[in-house]
């Protein structure tokens, strides 16, 4: 996400750094620096020439020139900036009693409107509400279905009226108001408390749409209109924005493909052109990849920061708390088996894309690069490693020690792997193993920098001369001092 931006800036500040003492020259060579990257990524050029203006002239009210540290300063700067442009942002859905309350979710087809109401749904779930999804897209071939699937995937009602379904320019007029309201009026005999209107969508904005969702948005007041947007079509999608904001007066904007997005201009613009804030971010294409968006979060992985609080968030919303209790105990008796391991891993993997947790841990992203390991080639690797998993026995997964070079080649050819993958991943668990019981006390960091070592292969050489160190705190592993070393 945003990677050549990333790369970009913290190129720029850490050659500003470099240089200890700068001119004003200096501070102006690197934000023409900023607004060539900023360009490149497909930030709107008011937005690119504003945030530029403000980050220089802060620069030079604040005495860059004569700071200590005048990268870190720079660094700062931009990233208040960066807050600025894309927050403040309140992600809260306040309810109404008596409910329901209603969302109203407007979009263009091929933004991921359908799908977005499902994560939605999703999200409100987990948080203790009761949605329902209701049908109102008519005329799209399909829409309907697709809506029940993505309900019955996510666990929560949904409200069709395939009577009123239709071909395009076929559907009555208010077709899709009565089955909003039918849908609503259901909500309340279900005892739902939140109503997600899954409204209809085009190839692009056209008078009958918008007069179809006016007459929505007219008839019903929903309480919230949220406008679905595809990241990738960069200014495009701000522009979707605008025309669809002076139709309806949007509540929010939710970006989606933001995993695909490898520029970030629609997300850095959009506030300041819509004057509407983003609320959450669809990050792949599972049902639990919707975030709720902190500017704070984003301009951190944007400069190469990380995102740590994000990261810790989404893990106590995510992980199971009852099961990673007991896979701690365990390790503090040295039980630790492959068993507990792919119960941890299938709690990393709840975190979403590889590439997408590793930018939210400081410097992890530039770690991987520095290993040619991307998070596509560790979720590469972690599939590999459930491969080998799936096709032991119970008895091999509780005591790997009986494994034999005869089973190595019966779970080679069950995963569809080499024999020396399986011992590789066989040797690189065994030296987690003696370490996982030091590792117990630690917290998530310490976890995730471990799994990602043992999906780089880094486990296998710890220990040996020259083997990286994982810097792991409160007991864990340590790189070896040289005590030889003379003391200054």
């Amino acid at each position: 996400m945003f990677t050549a931006l990333t790369e970009k800036l913290t190129g720029t500040f850490r050659n500003l750094a470099g240089k200890g003492k700068i001119s004003e020259e200096n501070v102006r060579d690197a934000m023409r620096e900023v607004r060539v990257a900023l360009l490149e990524a497909d930030v709107n050029l008011k937005v690119v020439d504003d945030f530029c203006k403000a980050v220089t002239d802060n620069a030079l009210g604040q005495e860059v020139i004569n700071s200590l540290e005048p990268g870190e300063l720079m660094v700062k700067l931009c990233y208040d900036e960066l807050v600025k442009l894309m927050g403040p942002v309140d992600t809260t859905i306040y309810t109404v009693k008596p409910g329901p309350t209603v969302i109203m979710m407007c979009g263009l087809q091929g933004s991921g409107k359908t799908t977005t109401s499902g994560k939605l749904a999703k999200l409100l779930l987990a948080k203790g509400q009761h949605p329902m999804l209701v049908a109102a897209d008519l005329q799209r071939p399909a829409a309907v279905q697709q809506l029940r699937v993505v309900g019955e995937q996510v666990g929560v009602p949904v409200y069709a009226d395939d009577t009123k379904v239709g071909e395009h320019g076929k559907v009555s007029k208010h077709a899709a108001v009565s089955v909003c309201r039918a849908g609503i009026n259901k909500a309340r005999e279900l005892n739902c408390d939140i109503v997600i209107l899954d409204t209809a969508g085009r190839l692009s904005i056209d008078d009958e749409l918008m007069g179809e969702l006016r007459d929505i948005n007219t008839q019903l007041n929903p309480h919230q209109i949220f406008l679905v947007l595809d990241s990738m079509t960069g200014q495009d999608a701000v522009e979707t924005a605008r025309r669809f904001n002076e139709q309806l007066e949007l509540d929010g904007l939710i970006l989606t493909k933001l995993d695909s997005d490898t520029r970030g201009g629609a997300l850095l613009s959009a506030k300041v052109i819509t004057g509407k804030p983003v609320k959450f971010l669809g990050i792949g294409e599972k049902l639990d990849r919707l975030e709720e968006f902190r500017p704070e979060g984003m301009a951190q992985r944007i400069l190469g920061m990380g995102d740590i609080v994000g990261l810790v968030n989404e893990a106590m919303i995510k992980f199971d708390k009852d099961e990673t209790d007991k896979i701690e105990e365990r390790m503090k008796k040295g039980l630790f088996t492959l068993e507990d391991f792919m119960k941890q891993m299938a709690q990393i993997k709840r975190l979403g894309p590889m590439g997408k947790v590793l930018g939210m841990i400081p410097g992890m992203s530039q770690m991987a690069k520095n290993a040619n390991m991307a998070g596509d080639a560790i979720e590469g690797s972690m599939q590999r490693m459930q491969a080998m998993f799936d096709s032991m026995t119970p008895g091999e997964r509780k005591k790997p020690d009986v494994i034999s070079h005869g089973h190595r080649r019966r779970i080679a050819g069950g995963s569809g792997l080499q024999p020396p993958e399986v011992s590789q991943f066989l040797k690189q668990f065994d030296t987690m193993k003696d370490m996982m019981k030091l590792m117990s006390g630690g917290g998530m960091m310490s976890k995730m920098k471990m799994m990602k070592a043992l999906t780089s292969g880094q486990l296998a050489g710890l220990g040996a001369p020259g083997a990286p160190s994982l810097n792991l705190k409160k007991g864990g592993w340590q790189e070896k001092k040289d005590r030889n070393k003379r003391k200054r």
